[in-house]
């Protein structure tokens, strides 16, 4: 027996590391794996056209390769990972159809959230908005953009949150994980316009005005995506000639 060989639990990760996938030792490797790349995913860890492999992924979680398998299926299935064959595996990149498809779902579906959220937000939640948003501005004076990419993820599923709607937090994810690669491509290039429509979210929700809140997030969501449209514009006018 070689008493030499490396446990999978220390191997050291042979791939770039990438945040939030760490070392795991828990039951139902599958789902914890998958929550960790959906994570990655929604966060902007992972950005578009990118190349997963299922044994570096298993290494930098320390499992075996079986939990990451089907966790990159289950993805697939979701449509949020392509796949050309299990040894090519990719973060897509979104045409401008796909793009807008999702910001016109994300526009009516988070707008109900904040629209809802207006109605039962509490002073712990406002304290969590407010939380957030103040951490994001020091994240992106910093400089620290992953930082500044997941806290933007987290107010927006803080809404459906809030608003007491599990099952919409659920449909949301997914987009989420589509649009999080993306939004990570083009953060900094956006700089503060990816935030500072949160200002008036925030504070419909204080004064409990649902269409003025449901308004702010669509604004939010189109003003800050900006720069996203210029660039699948752009890719598109490319592509056309």
């Amino acid at each position: 027996m070689d008493t030499h060989r490396t446990s999978p639990i220390t191997a050291k990760p042979t791939s770039r590391p990438v945040p939030g996938l760490v070392a795991i030792d828990h039951e139902n490797l599958g789902d914890i794996v998958y929550g960790k790349l959906s994570a990655a995913l929604m966060e902007g860890a992972l950005r578009p056209g990118e190349r997963l492999r299922i044994r570096d992924l298993a290494q930098l979680m320390g499992t075996s390769v079986t939990p990451v398998r089907d966790a990159i299926l289950r993805l697939v299935q979701e449509q949020v990972l392509t796949l050309r064959s299990l040894r090519d595996i990719r973060v897509p990149s979104l045409t401008l159809e796909q793009y807008l498809e999702i910001r016109d779902i994300r526009i009516e579906l988070e707008g109900l959230a904040a629209e809802r959220a207006a109605a039962r937000a509490t002073a712990k939640d406002l304290k969590l908005l407010e939380r957030l948003i103040r951490q994001n501005e020091t994240a992106i004076r910093r400089g620290d953009t992953a930082a500044a990419i997941a806290l933007n993820e987290q107010f927006h599923l803080a809404l459906p949150a809030i608003a007491g709607l599990p099952t919409l937090a659920g449909i949301l994810k997914p987009l989420w994980m589509r649009m999080g690669p993306l939004i990570s491509e083009l953060y900094e290039a956006g700089g503060r316009s990816m935030i500072e429509h949160h200002y008036p979210v925030l504070e419909a929700i204080r004064a409990g005005d649902g269409p003025a809140a449901q308004r702010a997030i669509a604004q939010d969501i189109l003003k800050g995506g900006e720069v996203i449209l210029q660039r699948k514009l752009l890719e598109a006018s490319s592509h056309d000639q």
